[in-house]
């Protein structure tokens, strides 16, 4: 019983971060991001979702109205903001920017259902004050709704450090693109990037304000028969953190509002109404939340098996190296800067946080209100 224990919790650890991608990879691709058809220019609404945000939503707006495309419409949704948010953004209605502002603070999916209201693009955009856009982004991304099945696309992520480098391009990030990839030519993506997507207008009708609306529209994607996909061409530039210890925040946030969603939206895991989608969220969302808890078993079956030898001695001692690492690295940023550390230190990390995340959820904790990460 316990080897059938130990195995399993193997399984676990492993399927969502290695296996399902080779799975997927097994799938047939159903279809290419792009097609050859003639270029459209549809009208496009973009919206920007703020809370308090008078330090920097006139960077934003300056940033927005650069933007190169012709029929564009930019609408700023103010979270019932308290500051000089709002204000700011009224000096430049003489420019076009329209104010879309509640009178009670729901959070950011509400503030965005009422911009919606609002909007009159046949493509809706979906950006955070903190997210800078290309001059061409937009142009590049209204290409990818040429094609009929796409309902909704995602940007990639660009974080820029304070000093105005890169970071982010480490084996992590590149595998989650790549995980994108695979899942855009399958049944789609099962989360968009939040800071930075797009939609097609027909499918913001159902907005549920109480559940991430980057996932929500994935779902609403399935629903109706599109897909949604990630654009490599297609970046949202923002700055990493700047107080370090708030991101660990931010993952707990991520995680308590994911399992909401799914929470409030079960059917995404019906294989008999969602197919495959059903499918890459159970591994993509569910099975990669159960890792904590299966390399928790696996460690104890491991030690508890190891007087039988073999395999159990050596996952054991594999398990007692890699978390050695990962203490070594937390008690010494110089090894932490190691690269042999950054991932072990960095996937432990993100798994505390899920542990965590999923007990404050169980005990009811629900993060409708938001509070935008300063950067």
């Amino acid at each position: 019983m316990l080897q059938t224990i130990f195995w399993i919790s193997a399984f676990g650890a492993l399927y969502s971060y290695f296996l399902y991608p080779l799975v997927l990879m097994c799938v047939p691709a159903r279809r290419t991001l792009k097609t050859d058809s003639p270029p459209k220019h549809p009208s496009v609404s973009l919206i920007v979702t703020a809370h308090n945000e008078a330090h920097r939503i006139r960077e934003k707006i300056e940033n927005t109205l650069a933007i190169d495309y012709a029929d564009i419409e930019l609408i700023v949704a103010s979270d019932c903001s308290s500051d000089a948010t709002d204000d700011i953004v009224r000096e430049f209605a003489d420019k076009g920017i329209l104010l879309s502002r509640t009178e009670e603070r729901l959070g950011k999916e509400n503030a965005q259902k009422h911009a919606i209201a609002k909007a009159s693009g046949e493509i809706i955009v979906f950006s955070d004050v903190a997210t800078r856009i290309p001059p061409d982004a937009i142009g590049t991304l209204v290409g990818y709704f040429d094609n009929p099945k796409v309902g909704a696309l995602s940007s990639e992520d660009v974080f820029i450090s304070r000093d105005g480098g890169v970071v982010g391009e480490g084996a992590y990030v590149k595998y989650e693109m790549w995980l994108r990839k695979l899942e855009s030519l399958r049944a789609g993506l099962v989360g968009l990037s939040g800071s930075f997507f797009a939609a097609r207008r027909t499918l913001c009708q159902k907005w549920d304000i109480h559940s991430p609306s980057d996932f929500n529209t994935a779902l609403n994607c399935a629903a109706e028969g599109y897909v949604a996909v990630t654009a490599p061409d297609v970046q949202g530039h923002y700055h990493d953190v700047a107080d370090p210890s708030k991101e660990y925040q931010r993952k707990l946030r991520t995680v308590i509002r994911g399992l909401t969603a799914l929470a409030r939206h079960p059917q995404a895991l019906n294989p008999f109404s969602h197919g495959l989608f059903a499918f890459q969220v159970f591994s993509h969302k569910v099975m990669r939340w159960l890792v904590p808890w299966f390399l928790i078993v696996l460690f104890v079956s491991s030690w508890i098996l190891v007087p039988r030898g073999g395999i159990y001695g050596l996952a054991l001692l594999a398990q007692l190296v890699f978390y050695g690492v990962v203490i070594a690295a937390h008690l010494s940023p110089a090894v932490r800067a190691k690269s042999f550390a950054k991932i072990p230190y960095f996937f432990v990390q993100v798994n505390y946080a899920i542990a965590h995340a999923t007990l404050q959820f169980l005990s009811g904790r629900r993060m409708t209100v938001w509070s935008p990460s300063q950067r």
